[in-house]
């Protein structure tokens, strides 16, 4: 994948056919703590109401058609100088490097855009081997095993904690 092809940029309401696409897959939202999306009505709420007033949600484009996203989350009061990243892209884009490129170019903007964050958490699911070397290629560093730490799709699971610190080098 040419990754002068890869962009983020937030959201807009004419995203709505494009997201459907991706996040109408089971396969996509197994990880994720919503389910597939299953109508243009319910991607249309969604992103009105959750991926938009986002504080920052970014959707992964390709030539400008989105296909996933990337977040960050800031935390809140003394908490604040830390962030939770998530990411999801549709599965027929699975294995490029495009959401490490997306990652990346997520890491180099909010450190700019946030002054006072100096540190991005993310915590991914022991299975999920991809999201795992998504973060190892990006340069974030595993720190730990969380035992049956998040609830997912009726289940609490293990989870391991990776992080990337504003004084990190981002990884080319």
């Amino acid at each position: 994948m040419d990754a002068t092809r890869i962009s983020l940029r937030p959201f807009k309401l004419s995203d709505v056919d494009d997201f459907i696409l991706w996040a109408g897959d089971d396969r996509l939202t197994r990880y994720l703590r919503w389910n597939a999306i299953s109508s243009k009505e319910e991607a249309l709420t969604y992103l009105k109401e959750v991926a938009i007033p986002h504080p920052w949600r970014r959707s992964i484009c390709i030539d400008d058609r989105s296909i996933g996203y990337v977040s960050v989350k800031p935390e809140l009061g003394d908490d604040r100088c830390r962030a939770r990243v998530g990411y999801a892209v549709g599965t027929e884009h699975w294995g490029q490097g495009i959401v490490t490129a997306a990652v990346k170019m997520a890491v180099f903007s909010v450190f700019k855009e946030i002054p006072y964050l100096v540190r991005l958490e993310a915590l991914v699911e022991v299975e999920n081997k991809g999201s795992q070397r998504v973060l190892q290629k990006a340069g974030f560093m595993k720190e730990g095993l969380l035992r049956k730490y998040g609830y997912n799709k009726g289940e609490i699971r293990d989870m391991i904690v990776y992080s990337f610190l504003s004084t990190d080098k981002i990884v080319e």
